[in-house]
């Protein structure tokens, strides 16, 4: 099994553009898109927001300051692209320099769903920027797709 298929895995120390993960979810592509765009469940998993799953909607994430990588708190973010139950990707700008995309892929997966997700365009000469894809590889991974699940076992079906 090659790392991109491993449950939860990343590639964070490797491409330093980007940071790469995916998770098995015991649950259909529908319950999985609900948790990753009801703006409500979203708030419980990432951050605070008053997001819309329309292509070209601005909004914005607020969350705690991170005065080490120039964080002020607030993301703002715009909706790039939306599948239904299949693909989400935002472009996410906060804090010095950050101009990244993120998207979220599903692809049923047994009775379940595997979770893609994509952070990208992270600078790597940038000491600052190298700094936030690692704290935010870690944070994605074991926080992230974490309160994701706990939120999918909550949910009704």
């Amino acid at each position: 099994m090659s790392d991109r298929t491993r449950p939860g895995t990343a590639d964070v120390d490797d491409d330093l553009r980007s940071i790469h993960l995916d998770q098995f979810l015991a649950h259909p592509p529908a319950k999985v898109w609900r948790a990753i765009t009801d703006p409500a469940l979203m708030a419980r998993w990432l951050m605070p927001n008053d997001f819309k799953p329309v292509v070209g909607h601005r909004f914005t994430y607020v969350t705690k300051p991170m005065e080490a990588v120039g964080f002020d708190g607030v993301v703002d973010c715009e909706v790039l692209e939306v599948v239904r139950e299949r693909l989400l990707r935002i472009s996410w700008r906060g804090g010095r320099n950050a101009d990244w995309t993120v998207t979220w892929r599903l692809e049923p997966e047994g009775t379940g769903t595997r979770l893609f997700l994509d952070h990208e365009g992270f600078d790597p000469d940038d000491a600052t920027q190298q700094l936030s894809r690692r704290i935010m590889g870690s944070g994605w991974r074991s926080g992230h797709f974490r309160a994701i699940a706990t939120i999918l076992d909550e949910l009704p079906d």
